[in-house]
């Protein structure tokens, strides 16, 4: 009984998210849409600029890499600086280009990408060589190595959930890349299951979009693709701000949260 009404409760609360979500993307969804499409083809030409030049100059190639990965993380963060506004203070119009992100801001998000990335190279470490005595047990060595890759690849997903909010704390507090990935950390603390049903929700649509495509339907699975980058893109990104606002409102504490406490 108690978990049917903890899932109703956290049912109800991504009922709230998506329904508050979708008012806000339908009242303004070509400047939010706008963004999300810059972003679509700032990533797409990254690959297809890769693609022609890595055979003209590898040196080019990396430069043109890394300028377009530094122009998503541009795009995305403003993109996120946007709906806060929208959030904050609807009633006055704000201009894109007032919503760029500073360069500390950038820096600071780099940085926190770095770390971000050696939080779950750690996480997947730890697990393997938690796993590595079991291989001195007779248990068959492919067993073990089957095991602890599948045990990784679940403790990689939950600490991805559990630390990617820190782009909002940048943005919105401000804080320094480590911090970020902290209060991430805080805020999502008995938020699992509620961010993992709205990521389902969410997700939806991509689920079925390569459901259709393992049908071999292609006119169908491009007709979903469309609707899933026009429509479930910009939501998804008003619907996670709206959750990150709502777990903030939920925070009591205003000290720097430590990360042994808010593991578990």
């Amino acid at each position: 009984m108690t978990m049917i009404n903890f899932l109703k409760e956290s049912t109800f609360t991504v009922n709230e998210v998506i329904g508050k979500a979708w008012l806000v993307t339908k009242r303004n969804y070509f400047s939010i849409a706008t963004l999300c499409f810059l972003m679509f083809i700032t990533s797409n030409a990254s690959g297809l600029m890769a693609f022609f030049l890595k055979d003209v100059n590898k040196a080019l190639s990396v430069f043109m890499a890394l300028l377009f990965a530094f122009l998503y993380f541009t795009l995305n963060l403003s993109l996120l600086k946007y709906i806060f506004h929208l959030l904050d203070d609807e009633e006055h119009e704000v201009s894109i280009v007032s919503t760029l992100p500073t360069r500390q801001q950038i820096i600071r998000f780099v940085i926190s990408m770095f770390y971000f990335m050696l939080v779950i190279v750690g996480v997947y470490a730890v697990v393997i060589l938690i796993a590595f005595p079991f291989i001195y047990t007779g248990i068959k060595i492919q067993t073990v190595t089957n095991v602890a890759i599948a045990v990784g690849i679940v403790a990689i997903f939950i600490t991805w959930v559990r630390i990617s909010f820190f782009p909002f704390f940048i943005i919105d507090k401000n804080q320094p890349p480590f911090g970020s990935l902290k209060f991430s950390l805080a805020i999502t603390k008995g938020n699992f299951t509620k961010i993992l049903l709205l990521l389902l929700v969410l997700g939806g649509f991509y689920i079925v979009n390569l459901f259709v495509s393992f049908l071999q339907w292609p006119v169908m699975a491009f007709f979903i693709n469309i609707l899933s980058s026009f429509i479930i893109v910009p939501l998804s990104s008003v619907a996670l701000t709206i959750a990150y606002r709502k777990m903030m409102g939920e925070y009591n504490s205003d000290q720097e949260p430590d990360i042994f406490h808010n593991i578990v």
